[in-house]
């Protein structure tokens, strides 16, 4: 163990000396979490609220609206606080709690992802079946299942690395991350380093895994199906396959910036694509579905009218 030292804080070096522009910067980030907060909460609302939504595809929905709710929670109020903020330190306790909130995040939009396509699967290939497999205590034991999953193996990722002491502590991020903080541990890292491996392919296995089978099945009964079928099969998946390569894409970006040196990229684009993950999903979710599902779009049409409705009520009985 080499000037190993018991650091408080760690400091987020990504925000650097940005001047008169932290006002502007501020204002972008309020406006994308205020849109983000809208929009998703907007979907959750018409969901809860309309009952011919109330079936397995718009509760996974619904699930992963409220994933999206929380996962920007985890990051926005402390950016918004730190482009303010004189000072760019960020406490042990919260960094790691921060670790603890996007990676449940992450892992959890993966997995809501994955049961998303096996309603899919279940849907197309079964139809007859659909009702019988896809029950209401089904339903909600996955949607339990995904967030469990997540909670228990990132729970062991903070627990490996809490034992650590560090021969540093600035962070070349806008927030923390786990393999950033293993990186300047002093201590001994063979635990974290085996559990990473094992957790990636734990989470692999999990939730890319089935994802790729719903949909070669998918593909298999398309292929000998009417063109109505296919069709259908078509409207259904589109959306969930846009989440998924968006939610994957903003991963992957994160992963690479994590292994290789992104020195050579502009700060703005490197910026943009640590956080991608974080701010294109929750909103471009919300807005594709709403846009692209007639039942949610119909839904959403009625709740709002009835919201116009009652407000012109209020306002007749004040006058």
């Amino acid at each position: 163990m080499e000037n190993s030292t018991h650091f408080k804080v760690f400091r987020l070096a990504a925000y650097g000396d940005i001047g008169q522009l932290k006002y502007f910067y501020f204002a972008v980030v309020t406006v994308l979490y205020f849109a983000i907060i809208l929009a998703n909460t907007l979907l959750i609302g018409v969901i809860c609220i309309e009952r011919s939504l109330h079936e397995p595809m718009y509760l996974f929905l619904c699930a992963l609206f409220v994933n999206q709710l929380y996962g920007s929670t985890g990051l926005f109020p402390a950016l918004m606080f730190y482009l303010l903020s004189d000072t760019n330190d960020i406490s042990l306790l919260y960094c790691y709690l921060q670790i603890y909130v996007l990676y449940t995040y992450g892992l959890t939009e993966f997995s809501n992802l994955s049961v998303m396509s096996y309603d899919r699967y279940i849907s197309i290939c079964y139809p007859l079946q659909y009702n019988n497999i896809m029950t209401p205590k089904i339903v909600l034991g996955l949607i339990l299942l995904s967030w469990l999953y997540s909670f228990f193996l990132n729970a062991i990722v903070i627990s490996l690395s809490l034992r650590l002491r560090f021969c540093g502590n600035v962070l070349d991020r806008l927030y923390c991350d786990n393999y950033s903080i293993v990186k300047l541990a002093c201590s001994n890292t063979m635990l974290n380093n085996i559990w990473g491996l094992v957790g990636t392919v734990l989470s692999f296995s999990c939730t890319i895994c089935p994802t790729i089978y719903s949909y070669v099945r998918i593909l298999q009964i398309c292929l000998k199906s009417s063109k109505e079928t296919k069709q259908k099969a078509f409207n259904t998946c589109m959306p969930h396959i846009a989440s998924l390569l968006n939610f994957s894409s903003g991963w992957l970006f994160v992963i690479l910036q994590g292994r290789y040196d992104t020195a050579h990229l502009p700060p703005i684009l490197r910026t943009i694509l640590l956080v991608y993950f974080l701010i294109c999903p929750p909103l471009f979710n919300p807005i594709m579905y709403g846009i692209r599902m007639a039942k949610i779009r119909q839904a959403c049409k009625k709740v709002l009218r009835i919201y116009k409705y009652m407000d012109k009520q209020c306002q007749s009985g004040i006058d």
